[in-house]
């Protein structure tokens, strides 16, 4: 992880997510939401717990802080990442793009048109974002 600053910003996420986690599944108890939302405030709350417990490690653990530490800081890993993006990236595209075309063929208009405007909404993401590279870089 990085320095105490990030950590710091990590604690108050991780509280964050347990507390939004709790108050939609108290929500949920008083029939202010439905059966979604509590769904969605177990998994917050979950996620909020596992990431406090992780931190805890992290402090009190110097061999897992610095295998944590040089996961995240490897330039290896950092490259392994990217290119795992950009592979899970492509594929989504392949996949969703085929998807629209075999949606058209069982005539599902809304999942076709689903489908095809992901594909969309990501290539015009990448274009920004190469747009934006190539100009840093």
């Amino acid at each position: 992880m990085k320095p105490n600053r990030n950590i710091r910003y990590r604690w108050i996420l991780s509280i964050l997510y347990g507390v939004i986690g709790i108050s939609l599944i108290a929500c949920n108890l008083f029939h202010a939401v439905d059966d979604y939302w509590s769904g969605m405030g177990a998994a917050l709350l979950v996620i909020g717990v596992l990431q406090v417990l992780r931190l805890i490690r992290y402090k009190s653990d110097p061999q897992y802080k610095e295998a944590t530490d040089t996961a995240v800081n490897d330039e290896r890993n950092r490259f392994l990442s990217t290119k795992a993006w950009s592979w899970a990236g492509y594929l989504y595209i392949m996949i969703a793009a085929v998807g629209s075309i075999v949606f058209k063929l069982l005539d599902q208009e809304a999942l076709m048109f689903a489908a095809s405007g992901s594909v969309c909404i990501i290539l015009v993401l990448y274009w920004i974002s190469y747009l934006i590279v190539r100009k840093k870089y």
